[in-house]
């Protein structure tokens, strides 16, 4: 079963692709939790929740009447005609973790669709979760920004770091670059050589980093100490522009 948790027409806020107008659809379900990120959500029941900033598309105990269960392609595709969309605009597909979806018939359907439609397609992944290129070709006509998660995540490290899949990923999708989130305490407790052990897998692909942060306090706090790395590194600094202009809302 998929499951469907939102869908909002507004501006990418980070990566290479930042300020670029976007359809995003996020899907529920993920194979990490991320506790260390240290976001909390209130369930309904009111219970305090620990996790992402999304921990609403990851924790189907707490936010299960969030996820809208779809069982035909067609029900994705209605939603593009919800919004006033330019011709082609971009489709970012998110959440949680998209790709527990790869095999899925009715997500593979929706993506040719939307690739015959001319959209391009972005997947924001955690880059732990191969898919079958061979079987699936409509997948080496997306971009990959591959989230890896550093150890400031929590999660341990033979889950969070597959060599062969970030390898995968990289070396067949028509683009993609990596996209590291980076609290200011962790800078100095060697997130650059984990960086650099990441990147062992994929040399050539461009490197963006995030300053941490599910509300704008906490995203200002972790900016400049992570411009000056980026500085030192040589790597992309990114904003999360959703963020910084909406705060903590959601579906923006």
């Amino acid at each position: 079963m998929i499951y469907l948790v939102e869908h909002f027409y507004s501006i990418q806020g980070e990566g290479k692709y930042t300020g670029t107008p976007s359809l995003f659809l996020r899907f529920g379900g993920c194979n990490m939790k991320c506790e260390g990120f240290g976001c909390h959500e209130t369930a309904s029941s009111g219970e305090d929740v620990l996790g992402c900033d999304t921990v609403y598309a990851v924790n189907k105990e707490h936010f299960s009447h969030l996820w809208i269960p779809i069982k035909q392609t067609q029900e994705l595709l209605n939603i593009l005609n919800l919004y006033e969309l330019p011709e082609s605009v971009d489709i970012v597909l998110t959440g949680g973790e998209p790709l527990i979806y790869a095999n899925e018939e009715i997500f593979v359907n929706f993506l040719k669709a939307l690739d015959e439609k001319g959209h391009k397609i972005t997947f924001e992944t955690n880059g732990s979760l191969n898919v079958d290129f061979l079987k699936y070709p409509v997948y080496k006509k997306c971009i990959f920004a591959l989230s890896v998660k550093l150890s400031n995540s929590n999660e341990p490290l033979k889950k969070r770091v597959n060599g062969e899949v970030i390898y995968s990923l990289t070396s067949n999708a028509q683009e993609s670059f990596f996209k590291f989130s980076i609290d200011a305490e962790s800078i100095n407790l060697g997130l650059g050589e984990e960086i650099n052990n990441i990147r062992i897998h994929s040399p050539s692909t461009q490197v963006y980093c995030m300053p941490l942060g599910g509300s704008k306090e906490e995203l200002q706090r972790n900016t400049e100490p992570l411009i000056e790395f980026c500085k030192s590194k040589g790597y992309n600094f990114s904003d999360r522009l959703h963020i910084r202009i909406w705060d903590k809302n959601k579906g923006v």
